[in-house]
C-alpha cells in the first residue's frame, strides 16, 4: 500500500508544469532509449507551429521533434537529414525535404516549422530565415492520443526507437502552438526577443518526463 501511494505521488509530481527558462535538455550519448516525453492536453490540431533550439555535432540523420498518433507515427516530425543543408519534415506520414539551409555543427540553431491543414502547406525556418513553402498534407487534422518525444524518432506510437536516429547534444526553448505563427513572431523567437509562448507546449510551463540518461542543466552561453 505504501509503495502504491509513493508511485501515485511521483506520478502527480511528474505532471506539475516546470519553468525551464535558462535550462536545456542534454542528451549525452547515442542510445535507443533516452528521451523526453512531453505532455499536452490538446488532442486535435488543425494547424501547428513548433520551435526549438538545438546544438549538436551529429553529421548523421537524427530526430529533433517527433509527434505520433496511433494512425500516423510521423504525424509531425522535424528530422535533420545527413546532408548538412537538408531537413526533412513529415506531416500525417507525408514527407517533404528542404535543402539549401546554412546549418553548422557545434552551433546553437533555432528551428521552427509551420503547417496548416486547410492549405496543406509546410514551411521551415532556420535561425529566423524561411524556406520555400511546400505542400505536404491537407484535409485532415492531427488527432490524438498524441505522444510527443524529444531525442528519439517514433516508429511506433510511443516507441520503435533507433539509436542511429537518436539526438545527441543539447536542446532548449521548445514551444508548440495550435496555429501558424507569423514570420514576425518567428523572427522574434530566433532573436531571443519577447515572443508569444506556445499554447500547446510552453518551455516556461512544461509538463514532461525524462527517460534514462537525459540531463536538465543550465543552458550554456558563449561570448561572441
Amino acid at each position: 500500500m505504501a509503495l502504491l501511494l509513493l508511485l501515485a505521488m511521483l506520478t502527480v509530481c511528474a505532471a506539475v508544469p516546470q519553468d525551464l527558462t535558462g535550462k536545456m535538455f542534454t542528451f549525452p550519448q547515442q542510445t535507443n532509449t533516452a528521451h523526453v516525453r512531453l505532455t499536452t492536453t490538446r488532442q486535435n490540431l488543425r494547424a501547428v507551429t513548433v520551435c526549438l533550439r538545438s546544438f549538436t555535432d551529429l553529421r548523421r540523420t537524427h530526430s529533433l521533434f517527433s509527434l505520433a498518433t496511433p494512425s500516423a507515427f510521423n504525424d509531425f516530425l522535424i528530422f535533420k537529414n545527413a546532408p548538412s543543408d537538408e531537413f526533412g519534415l513529415y506531416v500525417r506520414d507525408k514527407h517533404v525535404t528542404f535543402v539549401g539551409n546554412n546549418y553548422k555543427i557545434n552551433t546553437w540553431h533555432s528551428v521552427c516549422s509551420t503547417w496548416d491543414s486547410t492549405s496543406g502547406v509546410v514551411q521551415l525556418w532556420l535561425d529566423g530565415k524561411p524556406s520555400i513553402r511546400k505542400f505536404v498534407s491537407s484535409g485532415s487534422n492531427i488527432n490524438g492520443p498524441i505522444i510527443i518525444v524529444l531525442g528519439q524518432e517514433q516508429d511506433t506510437h510511443g516507441g520503435g526507437f533507433d539509436a542511429a536516429q537518436s539526438f545527441v547534444g543539447m536542446m532548449s526553448d521548445v514551444h508548440m502552438w495550435d496555429y501558424t505563427l507569423n514570420p514576425y513572431e518567428i523572427q522574434k523567437y530566433a532573436e531571443h526577443l519577447n515572443y508569444t509562448p506556445g499554447n500547446v507546449l510552453n518551455w516556461g510551463r512544461l509538463e514532461f518526463q525524462t527517460i534514462n540518461r537525459v540531463l536538465i542543466e543550465d543552458r550554456q552561453k558563449t561570448c561572441v
